[in-house]
């Protein structure tokens, strides 16, 4: 399965909260299968200084063999990779919304976002199906009682596609840390939604979903769990699902998108290693 690698050029920036761009890009090649399901990930490549465009490897059939070849580009050439997920593809056409949240110039994402033009170009690696969630949130769900997903600000866009996706009367509860009020974002879904907004209002990023799960008792049933942002509120959350509440490991689907001082450049830790073990196969 060919992974897909593509330019894509910015035609609209719109700042959807004070800390939150969406930015719209035409690909110049762009699946069907795009936005086709909740959940896409992709990697956005960045270019270098003095760059009009990062420099891409070509793309091929096998997925570590590009990373490879982009490893062999000279690393003052070589383009910044970074992690989003897919909020939206317009109909009918290649144009895609991605959401980016503005935490300051000191990361080559939110630094670029922060002056995003149109006309600006990037590279994009992905959609693709090798990188699908291993947990189902659409379809026919007899053997869950009721869904919970939690996660931050940069768990947003994926929850946003996970709620429009699911089934009419489902069950689901959310709970969202944002970093104040003016943070909060429409969710829209068919399903029965319980929504938690939990602002830090200056605390420290995943704290307040890590207490939350401590302190709340949740629905009687067996439930199915998505959580995603930082790594150390996400194995927080984890933990005390598994061992508090006596969730099985398989029901919960989970994903360190940011760690705290760590940037996606960094060495994977310890407990960055124990969770790609627990994870399930097919979970990116």
């Amino acid at each position: 399965m060919t992974l897909p690698v593509s330019y894509v050029e910015v035609v609209a920036v719109d700042r959807i909260t004070p800390r939150t761009a969406r930015i719209t890009f035409e690909a110049d090649e762009l699946a069907d299968t795009v936005g086709g399901t909740p959940d896409q990930q992709l990697k956005l490549c960045f270019p270098r200084p003095g760059q009009r465009e990062p420099l891409l490897a070509a793309p091929q059939d096998d997925p570590m063999g590009w990373y490879h070849a982009h490893l062999a580009i000279p690393e003052a050439e070589r383009p910044v990779l970074r992690s989003f997920t897919l909020r939206r593809r317009h109909p009918g056409t290649r144009r895609i919304d991605i959401d980016f949240v503005l935490h300051g110039d000191t990361g080559p994402a939110a630094a670029w976002a922060l002056r995003a033009a149109p006309g600006d170009r990037l590279g994009m690696v992905g959609p693709s199906e090798l990188y699908a969630p291993a947990v189902p949130f659409s379809g026919d769900r007899k053997d869950v009682d009721w869904l919970l997903l939690a996660g931050d600000e940069t768990a947003l866009p994926a929850i946003a596609t996970l709620l429009e996706a699911l089934p009419e009367g489902e069950r689901a509860y959310l709970w969202i840390e944002v970093a104040d009020r003016a943070e909060r974002q429409e969710l829209v879904s068919p399903a029965e939604l319980e929504v938690r907004w939990l602002y830090r209002d200056g605390a420290a990023p995943g704290s307040l979903l890590a207490e939350e799960f401590r302190d709340t008792v949740l629905p009687g049933g067996e439930p199915l769990v998505w959580l995603a942002g930082e790594a150390g509120a996400v194995r927080a959350m984890r933990r005390c699902l598994i061992e508090c509440e006596g969730v099985p490991k398989e029901n919960i689907d989970f994903t360190g998108y940011w760690r705290h001082r760590l940037t996606q450049d960094d060495a994977p830790t310890a407990e960055d290693l124990a969770d790609a073990r627990e994870r399930p196969a097919g979970n990116s």
